[in-house]
């Protein structure tokens, strides 16, 4: 991994008529496809039959026109776009899933990661339950189906599911009659509805997706809330909201979320500029251009430049027809997958002293051969400038990190980080200054970076935890 992969996206309409469910379901993940390109699917509630479509493959790939003219008319739907940060690429691995059980049916999609996804499914498994997956979405999906067997409602069986878990999970979840945003006390992934002008009611991971089906931005789902959306309208069930420090992932902010969303209450692409003018502030350079790596640098470029008074220019041209899950055929060298997809634009940085920015450096690979770029394209001086601290630690939140060994930061100091990517200089974001990026307020998890992480460290961390081989688990008794 050169980059950091992305979190997933989940999506819900409710509508108290029939409305073109599907259709704005697709238009929803369709703008929340940089938030994971593994797999994708949508399930449709007609008359309380729930029946789901889901696949490997981007949204436009699953969803062709024959799959949609199929699809089930109805006044529900939820949708799901995948990176997966536990369990591997596999189709039984995509969502929405679909659970069907004495209390009727349900379909559950979610963003993030449990940290006590290990020891829920375990203790399930010995009382009994059996899984087809292994994400930890399914372990969410029977603490649920289990507490609806003796609780009054669905919203009842939620708020009680939501004793158990821990960690990130930002969720959208559809019963036969009723549609559901829940999003766990700390916040850590962004959830948010709104409103379409025929009135149907409308649930994203990002307001982006809000704004492609032309629905108006409500409100963020606070943390620790339930939204219910019912033919009586949109209810709030608080229980679990203010039991947690808020600790949203900072990193929505500096590279996974759209530059046009609005995340509680703060615009991404304002938080970008900021970190750009901080970067400026913390790190001058005497320069002739500023640069930024598309897609997610060239906001803080934007921010540098404004706060430095250096020029900003294109000086990367990427390539709109590459995938992020782009491979290299036969044996082609990394160096060329990185020329395929980055082109420097020579007229920019020739003969110039260039600041170079971008969100993160993961294990360096990646900004080496950006630099080398430049250089061959004839920039005189390349200043490396991160929208981030170093990423020093894992993270167990839903960002595909699950340990030290690949981060670059965690080996060796910044001047060597600088000597080894071939730059000039190399300037990081202050922690200081990172937690300062949203205009709404509010705290932030920064253990990617301190090492502080806001819940207990689960006790297996790793992406395939749940994929072991027979010679990797325990001996029998």
């Amino acid at each position: 991994m050169e980059k950091l992969r992305e979190e997933c996206g989940v999506f819900g309409v409710y509508a108290k008529d029939n409305y073109d469910i599907a259709a704005t379901t697709y238009y929803g993940l369709y703008a929340l496809q940089h938030r994971g390109q593994e797999s994708c699917g949508i399930a449709v509630c007609n008359d309380g039959i729930i029946t789901a479509h889901k696949d490997l493959g981007l949204v436009a790939d699953v969803f062709t026109p024959a799959v949609m003219a199929q699809a089930e008319p109805g006044h529900m739907a939820i949708g799901h776009v995948r990176y997966g940060t536990t369990g591997a690429t596999d189709r039984n691995n995509a969502q929405p899933i679909v659970v069907n059980h004495c209390k009727g049916s349900l379909a559950l999609a979610h963003n993030g990661n449990l940290v006590n996804a290990y020891a829920l499914r375990q203790d399930l498994e010995l009382n009994g339950s059996i899984f087809h997956t292994t994400s930890d979405t399914e372990v969410i999906s029977y603490i649920i189906t289990k507490a609806r067997l003796t609780a009054p409602s669905i919203e009842e069986a939620v708020d009680r599911a939501m004793d158990k878990l821990q960690g990130a999970y930002s969720l959208v979840i559809m019963s036969a009659t009723k549609l559901m945003a829940v999003r766990d006390p700390r916040g850590f992934r962004p959830l948010c509805y709104g409103q379409t002008p025929e009135g149907a009611y409308v649930v994203a991971s990002e307001s982006c997706a809000l704004d492609a089906v032309g629905a108006t931005l409500i409100r963020d789902v606070e943390p620790g809330e339930i939204l219910v959306f019912d033919p009586q309208g949109v209810r709030s069930i608080r229980t679990h909201c203010g039991q947690e420090k808020r600790t949203m992932c900072v990193f929505e902010y500096i590279y996974f979320a759209r530059p046009d969303s609005v995340m509680d209450g703060s615009p991404v692409h304002n938080a970008r500029r900021w970190a750009g003018r901080f970067l400026a502030q913390e790190h001058p350079v005497e320069a002739d251009v500023v640069v930024g790596v598309p897609d997610s640098g060239i906001d803080a470029a934007i921010g540098f430049a404004q706060a430095s008074g250096i020029p900003y220019g294109v000086g990367l041209m990427k390539n709109k027809y590459i995938g992020r899950t782009f491979i290299s055929p036969g044996q082609k060298s990394r160096e060329d997958k990185v020329r395929i997809k980055l082109n420097p634009i020579a007229a920019t940085v020739l003969g110039k002293r260039v600041v170079l920015i971008d969100d993160s450096i993961v294990r360096g690979t990646t900004s080496a051969r950006i630099v080398k770029l430049l250089r061959e394209a004839g920039a005189k001086e390349v200043h490396m400038r991160i929208s981030a601290p170093p990423f020093l630690n894992p993270c167990y939140y839903g960002t595909d990190i699950d340990s030290r060994d690949m981060l670059i930061a965690a080996k060796y100091p910044v001047e060597e980080i600088c000597r080894r990517i071939g730059a000039d200089s190399l300037g990081y974001l202050r922690i200081e200054d990172v937690v300062k990026l949203a205009e709404g307020g509010g705290g932030f998890c920064t253990a990617c970076f301190s090492g502080q992480y806001p819940t207990q460290v689960p006790e297996n961390t790793k992406k395939y935890r749940f994929e072991r081989k027979l010679s990797e688990k325990e001996p029998k008794p």
